[in-house]
């Protein structure tokens, strides 16, 4: 509990690596709401997390219902969904550099075979982002799946006798009974996703170090330059509040919303 008070106090200060803190009030925060790199740190996680975590809860649902169901080799199938989850993100990430390099990339020469060619890869101001989104999807729906197939298996199975009996079948059961049923479990997997999403690091700062041009520089990466590049502690320490507020904001909101779309049963 210190250090997350420690990291206030320092909000409000000019520390650095070396010499005494002195304390400056708000003007960690003033220079922050002017920062025009802050607001574009903020405005590239805002669409990671828009991008990334819809489409990984909803392939990760999808998943989990196919998956659920008596499917040859459905143990093997969640294996290879859920192990990009359990590997070292630096160095899928740097396999997936490799892969989407315009001169050695496979994947990079098979899309310019089928006339899709990339260009310059991650290293176009328009290719990086959705690069990077890329990974994050593939890493995190595995996970997600899992979370959904707990929340399937733990629905009874009178309940979905009584609505085979009631005519529900296909999607039409999934849509009127399964999907509501699965409200607590959404809840935790948005929750989960977005905070995931506003965390985002690791591959950015493996495949392009925040470039081109700051296109793929987050929260997070500005937060690590700050404090451990340019050793500017008090900033950093502002930078991660601003960040704490804005994810703890966005779960209370979601809170919000799916509290009154709970089901029990």
């Amino acid at each position: 509990m210190w250090p997350i008070i420690d990291s206030l106090r320092l909000s409000f200060t000019d520390a650095h690596i070396v010499g005494p803190a002195q304390w400056i009030g708000l003007s960690n925060w003033s220079q922050l709401i002017a920062d025009s790199r802050f607001w574009n740190a903020l405005w590239n996680t805002v669409l990671y997390a828009l991008v990334t975590a819809p489409i990984s809860i909803a392939l990760a649902l999808l998943f989990a219902v196919l998956l659920n169901g008596r499917l040859p080799a459905r143990g093997f199938f969640r294996s290879v969904l859920f192990f990009p989850f359990v590997a070292s993100i630096s160095i899928v990430s740097i396999a997936w550099a490799f892969l989407l390099d315009p001169q050695v990339g496979t994947l990079a020469a098979w899309l310019s075979d089928i006339g899709l060619p990339i260009g310059n890869g991650i290293r176009s101001p328009a290719l990086a982002m959705p690069a990077v989104m890329l990974v994050g999807i593939w890493r995190n729906t595995g996970f997600f799946m899992v979370m959904y197939l707990s929340g399937l298996q733990s629905i009874p199975g009178d309940i979905y006798e009584a609505a085979a009996l009631d005519g529900a079948r296909g999607f039409k059961r999934f849509r009127l009974i399964v999907f509501p049923l699965l409200s607590n479990t959404t809840f935790f997997v948005v929750t989960i996703a977005t905070i995931f999403s506003f965390q985002a690091f690791d591959q950015m700062y493996v495949m392009t170090d925040g470039g081109p041009f700051f296109r793929t520089e987050t929260l997070v990466m500005y937060l690590y330059s700050s404090g451990f590049q340019d050793f500017n502690i008090g900033y950093a320490s502002t930078i991660s509040w601003a960040l704490v507020i804005v994810v703890l904001a966005l779960s209370l909101g979601q809170q919000w919303f799916f509290n009154k779309r709970t089901v029990q049963y």
